[in-house]
């Protein structure tokens, strides 16, 4: 097992890195007290090629795997970016695998290399407000019409959905009373998002305030029958095909925010002095740093394990769990120890500490709760009953 990236995946980091830089803190810390999705940013990754990381080369992608961008969006959380940067590019990134996989040829040439190109826009539109996690519960339908479907319905926590052009979207095309299994019955399409069909409200939230999220009112939306992947009633299957390497990239945003919080605090308490010494001096901030150190590192071991699992067509599940679990712990973890170290400056924006907090908290939310996770690993390795 390899415990060091590569000279390719470095020389990678090294150039995301480099890119990133154009971006300081100041335009970060502008764009989450404005909004406004940071276009200027997705741009320069999209002219330097990186949207298409994973993406087929016939397409016009990289070819590369799920660890090269996991390496990739680990590097635009540290650089400063965070969740904002992060998020800005994340579903170009693994939005579209169940189109990669599953989609015809004409399909993936109508869809990929715009995106790829940053011509277009994508959104994932699974989530609905009374369905949760439980996505066999998902109530938004659509009724085959002629060579089309209309599909109607409610989505919820649909992120970019105001900059969006196109979207990746899950709907229930047999009721569920009527299948053998409740994960049948659901279909998947890339479709225009029509906002003539499509009510897109965003929702006012906690921190992220540069990539939007919203909630979508769908009504009567004609989608062509060329439009969906793969075959009907099969969609959940391929949404599980995307599940894990989004668990790999999420565990590497999160790591990333903590070490942009870790550095930020290892600086400030070299600085700060207080009682005619710098308070990095004293072992009661120390230590907490260091432990934040030594969870991150843990918590990225594991995320490229999965990463490396997944990329070698091998099974990841509980590794993939496991370490969206202890990313998001470590990270949430050590931006709050940041902030403590900045004493009352943590609570200023200007330190950027606080925008971190409130960015990681969603790695600790989504895609996936800790405590689902923690029950899946408990019934998939442990061999405990299922409890849910």
């Amino acid at each position: 097992m390899e415990f060091e990236f590569s000279p390719e995946q470095t020389q990678l980091r090294e150039a995301i890195l480099a890119l990133c830089s154009r971006f300081d803190d100041a335009y970060w810390l502008r764009k989450d007290r404005e909004g406004g999705f940071p276009e200027e940013f997705y741009r320069a990754v999209a002219d330097a090629g990186w949207l298409g990381i994973a993406m087929p080369e016939e397409y016009g992608g990289a070819g590369l795997g799920i660890t090269e961008a996991a390496v990739m969006m680990q590097a635009i959380a540290e650089s400063g970016g965070g969740l904002a940067a992060a998020s800005s590019v994340h579903m170009n990134i693994f939005g579209l695998n169940p189109v990669v996989v599953f989609g015809s040829d004409e399909q993936k040439r109508r869809a990929l290399p715009p995106l790829i190109r940053g011509e277009q826009k994508a959104c994932f539109a699974v989530t609905e407000p009374d369905a949760g996690l439980n996505t066999t519960k998902l109530k938004t339908r659509a009724v085959r019409d002629g060579d089309r479907y209309l599909i109607s319905g409610r989505k919820v926590w649909i992120s970019t959905a105001q900059v969006a052009d196109n979207m990746l979207i899950l709907a229930r095309t047999t009721p569920v009373e009527e299948v053998e299994r409740p994960t049948d019955g659901l279909s998947l399409f890339y479709t225009k998002l029509d906002r003539n069909y499509v009510d897109v409200r965003e929702i006012d939230k906690m921190g992220r305030k540069a990539v939007d999220s919203n909630e979508l009112f769908i009504d009567g939306l004609p989608v062509p029958v060329a439009d969906r992947i793969g075959e009907e009633g099969k969609g959940f299957h391929y949404i599980l095909h995307g599940m894990n390497p989004e668990r790999v990239l999420v565990s590497a945003e999160a790591i990333g925010i903590g070490r942009a919080a870790l550095a930020r605090a290892t600086r400030y308490a070299k600085e700060r002095v207080v009682f005619d010494r710098p308070i990095g001096k004293n072992q009661g901030i120390q230590h907490p740093l260091a432990i934040s150190w030594a969870e991150l590192e843990a918590a990225h071991l594991m995320t490229f394990r999965a990463a490396t699992l997944y990329d070698r067509d091998q099974p990841c599940g509980s590794q993939a769990n496991a370490a969206k679990y202890l990313a998001a712990e470590a990270a949430v973890k050590c931006c709050e120890t940041a902030i403590l170290t900045h004493g009352g400056f943590g609570y200023a924006k200007e330190y950027h500490v606080e925008r971190f907090l409130r960015e990681v908290m969603i790695l600790r939310i989504a895609p996936v709760s800790p405590h689902l996770v923690l029950c899946n690993i408990a019934e998939k390795v442990l061999g405990l009953p299922k409890s849910y």
